[in-house]
Order: structure tokens, then sequence, then C-alpha cells
């Protein structure tokens, strides 16, 4: 194994910046590079030292000798820049969604053929939380028995921050750059736990609207899923949630568990817990006992980086935001949008196909 690898992250916004603070923390991982065309991010950077570069654009930073390319780019960048650091045989780690649109995929599927020993993750991080791992490992037991249906709300209050169009990531309200609005860009985590935790999903039905911000993107989904055994699917995806919101309820035969909050960077979405519930059937007065666990440390964004490493370090393939979770993931966001017929028709929205 190499002793170092030398790391280039495209992107240094507030993701981008988080992960390089987080890969600092592994001393096989030499950052060397970074870009952004935005160069007043770099400045008064007390971390950067004088033997890592700074670029304009991606195409200069992969021009560099890098093994490893972290990208923390808009999405309309994300499916380019990612098939261009796996055609110079660079593995890569990128932010979620993998793409603007399905359809910008399929390059990123045939590369993948030709570039086998290369390793790709995308950035599912909530997958890392532990109320969710634990949530998975009960799910995983079948103390519970099997699941009957899931709820989900994830909402925040706005757009992006404060509604200003100089604000650097005023992007996301643009459809030639985002490709879609809450869904895509917040509601899509809790798509991939849903199928993370559930299994895969197809979109029986949907709502999608821009009615308040009054943007080219969606603020509000409402949409009905249904899971393999007849798993039944219900979230909401919201820009007007006036108090964030995190909350995943999954009801199974004997029992229920609910997720409630995470923990995140704006620590706007409450303590992150989980309400564990073993159903009385014998006394069913609907008041039965719970337990409730509170967790207080996020290690998420650490674990996703340390599961990445030793991916790479042991040379085994790729078992958690794989290409295919990424996906089947992305396309569920666009059978979303294309089932509410009026957005189809309003934004030509087409429907989406898998890669193999």
């Amino acid at each position: 194994m190499k002793k170092f690898f030398n790391v280039g992250i495209a992107g240094y916004g507030i993701v981008g910046k988080r992960r390089h603070n987080t890969i600092k923390k592994f001393k096989h991982f030499n950052v060397i590079a970074l870009c952004d065309n935005n160069y007043s991010t770099f400045d008064n950077i007390k971390e950067l030292n004088k033997n890592i570069k700074i670029f304009k654009t991606y195409k200069q930073l992969l021009n560099e000798h890098i093994d490893i390319l972290f990208i923390c780019l808009p999405n309309n960048l994300a499916a380019e820049v990612t098939y261009q650091a796996l055609k110079r045989k660079i593995h890569v780690f990128c932010e979620k969604p993998p793409a603007k649109k399905p359809s910008e995929l399929k390059k990123i599927s045939n590369i993948l053929k030709l570039r086998k020993k290369l390793k790709l993750m995308y950035g599912f991080n909530h997958r890392y939380h532990k109320s969710i791992i634990e949530a998975k490992r009960i799910i995983d037991s079948k103390q519970f028995g099997k699941i009957i249906h899931m709820k989900g709300t994830y909402g925040k209050s706005q757009m992006i921050s404060f509604n200003d169009k100089n604000h650097p990531s005023f992007w996301r309200t643009k459809r030639n750059i985002s490709g879609g609005g809450v869904l895509l860009d917040q509601g899509i985590h809790m798509l991939d736990l849903m199928r993370y935790l559930g299994g895969e999903l197809e979109v029986t039905a949907s709502n999608v609207s821009n009615n308040m911000w009054n943007y080219d993107v969606e603020d509000n989904v409402y949409a009905l899923l249904r899971g393999k055994n007849n798993i039944i699917v219900f979230l909401n995806s919201s820009a007007t949630q006036w108090k964030h919101r995190f909350y995943l309820e999954i009801n199974f035969e004997y029992g229920n568990i609910e997720l409630d909050g995470i923990l995140s960077g704006t620590k706007s979405y409450g303590r992150e817990k989980i309400i564990i519930t073993k159903a009385d059937l014998k006394n069913d007065r609907g008041n039965p006992k719970q337990i409730n666990k509170f967790y207080r440390k996020d290690n998420s964004w650490y674990d996703e980086i340390n599961y990445f490493f030793k991916v790479i370090k042991k040379e085994k393939n790729i078992k958690q935001g794989t290409f295919d979770d990424a996906q089947k993931t992305l396309n569920l966001v666009f059978m979303i949008y294309y089932m509410d017929k009026l957005w189809r028709k309003k934004y030509n929205i087409k429907k989406p196909v898998l890669y193999s």
C-alpha cells in the first residue's frame, strides 16, 4: 500500500472546507491542491499551508499528481468532473447529488467499466449518523417483524440562507445549474435513507410545487412510494418548514421506531434521537412503553471518509454510497418530478432510465 495518497478538493465552499478539516485527521491523506472559481473563499484560511496549490478551475487541479479527488462542486459540474477524474485514473469521492440530471450518469457508467479498479463513492453522509446505524441494526435483527410503512419529513425554512442573491449558494435556486430544488438538495438524503432501510422503491404519486419562493425549482414536494413486500412510503420535502425538521417513522408488525432530529452543522434540526416502541398487542391502548436514545456527538463525517479510506487501502468493493446507490436515488428524485403531470409539462421532465 502507498504510504500517502495525494488528495485534491474541487470546490471549497462550506462542504469543501468541512471535508478538508476531516481529511486532515488521516495521516495517509495529503491534501496538495484545491480549486474554487470564487477565489475569495481562500482568503484568511489559516489551515492552508504553503505546500497546497490553489486553482480557479478543476481542469488546472486535475493536472496535478492526485490519487484521490473530493468533489464538492455545484450539481451541473458533478458528473463531468467525476468522469474526467476517473478517466485520469483518480479515485473519486463526490458529494450528492451525483449529477444535475440522470442522463449525465451514462458516461460515468461507461467509464467505470473501463476503470474497474478505481473507487467511486458518493457522499450520502446521513447513513453514518448513530441514530441511522441503530435503526438499521433493529431492522436487520427482525425483532419487530417486517416493515409495514414509513413516513418522513425533511424540511428547512428557505431555499438558501436569508434568500440572498449574493449568497455563494444562490446557484441552488437556478435550474440550469442545480437541476432541482429542495428535493434534489436535501430531500435526496431522506430518499437514500428510505432505500437503505426499507429496500428499493417505486414512485406511485407526487405533488410538486414552487408557490412560495417563486424560483424555477421546487420548494415543496409530497410523494407516495411503494417498496418491496408492499411497504407504503410517504415523503415530504419542504423549503417552507419554518421550524427545521428531520423526522422518519418506521412502523413494523410488532413495533415502531422514530428518528427525530439530526445533528448538523447548523444545529437547527434538534437533538438527534431514536424512539423505540414495542407493540403491546395483548393490552393495546395505543400508549405502549418507549425507549429514547439520544446522540450528542456527530462523527459521521469522519466515519464516512474512514470507510472510503479503508476501501482504497484494502482494495475492496464499495458497499455504501455506490454508483448504483447514487443513480437509483437520483432516479427516484426525477420520477417524483415526472409523476406530477403539471410539473413534468412545465419543466419538460424526462422519465429517467438506469444505466448498467
